[in-house]
């Protein structure tokens, strides 16, 4: 992460240019195998970007710390730097799951003991709205590759309708996220809420649509209900968060989704979700470079 100091912000480079931009955030997913920490978010702030979505994984924001997250939450007190997001955590251990299937945190558990711990855990990553705010949840239903059940239906929405609860009494809004397996598709998702009449919104991840049906038809089932995205790239097949328009190997069609995106802008902003590669010495420069791309696709589209 050396070289940061001294690069022009991200909004200087936009004036210079002329153009205008969506809303950016950056999810931590890029440093994600590392302690979350205040060097880092400031790192993020002096380039321009001005908001983050933070990833609960507990080896990098350890949601059960109360020192960690009191830490960061006098942190974003005096600064500019806003919490857009929090992805709720996929696994409860600190090694991404490699320590047992019972590590795995799924709201479509069948089983109500074992489900009642996951929402448990999922609402201690809602708590943390009581030091830092912020306004979304990104949720997961299900794992990747999981088959449809209609019991797992039910056990999301007994999980969600506490969870929704909970996290409306701390002002967080509840986003479910299309994921590729066979409950969370773009269409999965409409079910669902034609089913339980919840009323929860949704987060467009673009990776996972290239993966599924398409980008711009799990796009056009969403739209009305999409107030967050995760932006990134694959091969259509692997699910490896790949920079747009940087990385090699990614195949989804740029100018095409950016024209998608740009037509209901207001919504949401553009929020890239990227793992971070060894060949990228500087991975905050390499995202900033990602966000001028697709701006640039966007521009030419229009």
């Amino acid at each position: 992460m050396d070289g940061w100091k001294g690069l022009p912000t991200l909004a200087q480079r936009e004036r210079r240019k002329g153009t205008r931009a969506m809303n950016h955030v950056l999810s931590t997913h890029l440093f994600v195998n590392h302690r979350l920490t205040s060097s880092l978010l400031g790192k993020i702030e002096h380039l321009g970007v001005p908001a983050v979505e933070i990833f609960c994984a507990r080896q990098h924001l350890d949601y059960r710390d109360k020192a960690q997250i009191g830490e960061l939450g006098h942190w974003f007190r005096d600064s500019d730097l806003k919490l857009h997001s929090l992805h709720s955590p996929m696994y409860n251990d600190e090694i991404w799951g490699r320590s047992g299937p019972q590590a795995v945190v799924t709201i479509t558990e069948p089983v109500k003991s074992k489900r009642l711990q996951m929402v448990d855990e999922i609402k201690r990553t809602i708590e943390i709205a009581e030091t830092i705010p912020f306004r979304y949840l990104i949720q997961h239903m299900g794992v990747g590759g999981e088959e449809f059940d209609m019991r797992k239906f039910d056990a999301a929405f007994a999980a969600l309708e506490e969870l929704n609860l909970f996290a409306r009494g701390r002002g967080v809004e509840i986003l479910l996220e299309n994921i590729p397996n066979e409950l969370s598709s773009a269409e999965k998702l409409v079910q669902f809420e034609e089913l339980t009449h919840l009323g929860l919104n949704y987060v467009f991840d673009t990776g996972h649509a290239h993966m599924g049906a398409g980008v711009e038809h799990e796009f056009l089932l969403m739209r009305d209900r999409i107030r967050s995205t995760h932006v990134h790239d694959n091969n259509g097949t692997d699910d490896n968060h790949l920079f747009p328009l940087v990385a090699e190997g990614g195949t989804i069609d740029w100018k095409n989704t950016m024209q998608l995106l740009r037509s209901r802008e207001q919504q949401y902003p553009l929020v890239l979700e990227l793992k971070e590669k060894p060949e990228y010495t500087n991975p905050l420069e390499s995202a900033m470079q990602v966000f001028e791309r697709l701006e640039a696709q966007g521009q030419e589209a229009q």
